[in-house]
């Protein structure tokens, strides 16, 4: 009886701490993407798993104040191993009567294994809306974090939330 009450009273304050985080993320937009090209690391050759990542891409949004507009990017990354930095990774979303630009000020991303071998990957970190105007105006200016995650072959899920 006792186990079931510590179950029990561990599981709300699991779901009381989910629903409080969730509160404090309010969803800006989810976009699914697709890598433009191939992306493909590039050794740095000064040493073994050091490497660099470059690829454009291209979203549709799906959720949120960004749901119909379309996210033009680029992304340029540093990998070691199976852990990579963000260098440069930003674009310009358009939407109904509006665009804006984003700059992905930082950002880290890790190798998702299946199986022993590499599976995806999944990234976060802290954007700026560095321009709004028409439908996106109240973008500009906005920090946002980010997230994404592959969902298959050259596709994945960029999310930007407050």
């Amino acid at each position: 009886m006792k186990n079931r009450f510590t179950a029990t009273l561990m599981c709300s304050a699991l779901v009381s701490l989910v629903a409080a985080g969730l509160a404090y993320a309010d969803p800006i937009g989810r976009y699914e993407c697709s890598i433009v090209g191939i992306g493909s690391p590039e050794p740095l050759g000064d040493r073994a798993g050091h490497g660099l990542l470059s690829y454009q891409f291209s979203c549709y949004g799906v959720d949120g104040v960004l749901k119909g507009a379309v996210y033009s990017a680029v992304h340029v990354s540093e990998w070691d191993g199976p852990k990579g930095n963000f260098l440069l990774a930003g674009g310009v979303h358009r939407g109904a009567g509006g665009f804006a630009v984003t700059e992905m000020m930082e950002g880290a991303a890790s190798v998702i294994m299946k199986d022993g071998k590499p599976a995806g990957a999944i990234g976060s970190g802290k954007a700026v809306f560095k321009l709004g105007s028409g439908s996106l105006a109240a973008l500009s200016g906005k920090v946002a974090n980010f997230t994404s995650k592959t969902t298959g072959a050259n596709r994945f899920d960029l999310e930007f939330a407050d």
